[in-house]
C-alpha cells in the first residue's frame, strides 16, 4: 500500500521516536514497505522465507506454533512497537519460519528488507538494543508459554489465555468461538465449553453466542 512519507514518518516517530535514533527512522522510511493487514489475516506462514522483518504500528499479531499433526499453539502476541525477534534468526540465516503469524485486528506494519539487519547492527546502537530487547521479550513470553502448558491448571490457562487477550484486543468482550480457543490453547472445544461454564459460575467470564465477557480484569 502507497502511503504518504510524511504520515509514515509520524506513524513511526509516534512510538520509535524515543527508541530509534533519527537517521535510522529516516532509512526506515526511505526502503520500508508499509502494509496493513485486515484482521485474520496472515503475516507470515509456516515454512515461508522471509524477506522483510515487521514493526509493528498499530494493531496485533498472534504467534502459533503448529505441531507435525497440525495441532495448534498460541504461543505470543507482538504488539505496536514489536517485531518478531525469531524471524531475524530466519532471515540472516536464510531458513524457513518455525511460526505462523495471523492478525489479530486490523495491524499496520512497516517492513524492512533483510539486507539491512546486519548493516543496522553495526551502524546503529539503537537497533541492537532493540533487537536485544525483542529476543529478551520473546524469551520471556515464550518461557510464560511453557510454563503454562507445564504447571497451570487448564481451567486457570484458559482463564489466563482470555485476559491476555482482552488486555492485547483493548476489549473486554471477545467475539470468538469456543473453537478457536481451542485451537489456540491445545485442547478440545467441549473442554473449553465445560471450562468456560465453570469460570461463568465463578463470576469471571459472561458467555454470550459467540462472544465472552470477560469480568473484574
Amino acid at each position: 500500500m502507497d502511503i504518504d512519507k510524511t504520515l509514515l514518518r509520524a506513524k513511526l516517530e509516534d512510538y520509535f521516536s524515543g527508541i530509534f535514533e533519527k537517521e535510522l527512522i529516516d532509512e526506515i522510511i526511505e526502503i520500508g514497505i508499509y502494509r496493513v493487514l485486515a484482521s485474520g489475516e496472515t503475516l507470515i506462514d509456516i515454512g515461508d522465507k522471509m524477506t522483510h522483518v515487521p514493526l509493528i504500528l498499530k494493531g496485533a499479531v498472534k504467534i502459533i506454533r503448529e505441531d507435525k499433526k497440525g495441532d495448534e499453539i498460541a504461543l505470543y502476541f507482538l504488539e505496536r512497537g514489536d517485531t518478531c525477534a525469531i524471524s531475524f534468526v530466519n532471515c540472516l540465516n536464510n531458513s524457513k519460519s518455525m511460526f505462523r503469524g495471523i492478525a489479530e485486528k486490523e495491524t499496520e506494519g512497516i517492513f524492512v528488507p533483510v539486507s539491512k539487519i546486519d548493516d543496522w547492527l553495526i551502524k546503529y546502537k539503537s537497533w541492537r538494543h532493540f533487537i536485544i530487547d525483542s529476543y529478551h521479550m520473546r524469551l520471556i513470553e515464550m518461557v510464560e508459554a511453557i510454563d503454562s502448558l507445564a504447571f497451570m491448571k487448564l481451567d486457570d490457562r484458559l482463564h489466563k489465555y482470555l485476559v491476555d487477550k482482552v488486555k492485547i484486543m483493548q476489549d473486554n468482550t471477545l467475539i470468538i468461538t469456543h473453537q478457536e480457543i481451542a485451537d489456540d490453547i491445545n485442547t478440545s472445544r467441549v473442554v473449553v465449553s465445560r471450562l468456560l461454564k465453570i469460570l461463568e459460575n465463578q463470576g469471571k467470564v459472561i458467555i454470550r453466542r459467540n462472544r465472552i465477557i470477560i469480568e473484574n480484569i
